[in-house]
C-alpha cells in the first residue's frame, strides 16, 4: 500500500458490494491501483458446523494429515510418480489420526464441537488516493445502480435509498 493521503469515497455492508463498486471502474480504464477495500470494526465470527467427539476428532486429524502427507509425496524430488504421493496419503492419515485422538482427549471436554471461523467488518470502505478520489466518486455515483448522491459531511451521508443515518451502515452503498 501506498503513503499518500486518502480518503474514503464509498461504504458497503458487505465486502462483495465494495469490490463490485470497484469492479465497474476498473472495466472503464481508471486506476484502481489507487483504491483499497477495508475492514471496518472487524470482528472474529465462529460458525459451530457440529459436535466432535473421539471419531471426529480421529477423522479430522486423518483427513490432515493425509493432506500434508500427499503434499509431501508429491514434492519428493527423489522419487516421481504417483506411488509417494500415495504413501504419503496413507501414512499422513494414519499419523494424524493417531495424533487426533490424545489431542481431543487432552482438551477435557472443553471444545467438543467443530467450528469455521471468519473475519467479518461491520462495513467495508472504498478508499483512493486524493489524486483520484474525485474521479472515483463520479464514476460510482454513474454507476448502474450507484447512489446518485455525493455529500462530504461527517454526520450524515445520504444514498438514493436512504439508507445511511450517522455514520453507520444500514444497507446499501454511500458515496462519502
Amino acid at each position: 500500500m501506498n503513503e499518500q493521503a486518502r480518503r474514503t469515497i464509498a461504504s458497503y455492508t458487505t465486502c462483495q458490494e465494495a469490490a463490485r463498486a470497484v469492479d465497474d471502474p476498473s472495466d472503464q480504464g481508471f486506476p484502481v491501483e489507487r483504491v483499497a477495500i477495508i475492514g471496518q470494526d472487524v470482528r472474529l465470527a465462529e460458525q459451530v458446523t457440529g459436535r466432535m467427539g473421539q471419531a471426529g476428532a480421529a477423522l479430522h486429524g486423518a483427513a490432515s494429515g493425509a493432506l500434508i502427507g500427499w503434499t509431501l509425496g508429491l514434492l519428493d524430488p527423489v522419487v516421481s510418480g504417483l506411488r509417494p504421493a500415495l504413501y504419503g496419503l496413507a501414512f499422513g492419515a494414519l499419523v494424524g489420526a493417531l495424533l487426533g485422538m490424545p489431542v481431543y482427549a487432552a482438551q477435557h471436554g472443553r471444545r467438543n464441537f467443530a467450528s469455521v471461523s471468519f473475519i467479518q467488518p461491520s462495513r467495508n470502505d472504498v478508499v483512493a488516493d486524493d489524486a483520484v478520489a474525485e474521479e472515483a466518486v463520479q464514476l460510482l455515483t454513474e454507476r448502474p445502480g450507484g447512489t446518485g448522491t455525493s455529500t462530504s459531511t461527517s454526520t450524515s451521508t445520504s444514498t438514493s435509498s436512504g439508507a445511511w443515518k450517522s455514520s453507520r451502515p444500514q444497507g446499501g452503498p454511500a458515496v462519502t
